[in-house]
């Protein structure tokens, strides 16, 4: 048993450095995706459906920005493709909240899927130290199962 776990994280750590290191700017965690956007948004909502989360929204983003941009007085297309999931843990919302009530600022959670330029990324926004880096923990594992798939 031991041996296989062991292997699994060989797996995954393959896995995540051929996807590419991530990248901390401080307001958020970015991968590099070694695939298609679509295969991106499905390996994510996989992975946030198996840690028996529900995807609340999905904010397509980019598609947003492609139809304001005009309107907005831009020609700038930012992403080919961008998606948000949006979703919240009933466990560890309330342990947040109950650490500090105004961790409610940071609720609900979202990773995020964006193409640019032919790049497809995954990622996150970083939360504060504290009891915030458990949920930040989440989003982690949360990526790095996606990466892997």
């Amino acid at each position: 048993m031991r041996s296989f776990l062991i292997g699994g994280m060989l797996a995954v750590m393959a896995t995540v450095s051929a996807a590419g290191p991530a990248i901390a700017d401080g307001a958020s965690t970015v991968y590099k995706y070694d695939g298609s956007f679509d295969d991106a948004a499905f390996s994510v909502e996989s992975a946030i459906i198996d840690k028996g989360l529900n995807i609340d929204y999905t904010s397509h983003v980019g598609e947003m920005l492609n139809r304001t941009g005009q309107d907005v007085g831009s020609d700038i297309t930012l992403f080919d493709n961008a998606e948000i999931y949006i979703f919240c843990s009933a466990v560890l919302s309330r342990k947040m909240m109950e650490a500090d009530p105004m961790n409610i600022a940071h609720c609900p959670y979202g990773i995020f899927v964006a193409e640019r330029a032919g790049e497809v990324m995954v990622g996150y926004r970083n939360y504060p130290k504290g009891p915030m880096q458990e949920v930040q923990s989440l989003l982690e594992e949360i990526v790095i199962e996606a990466l892997a798939e």
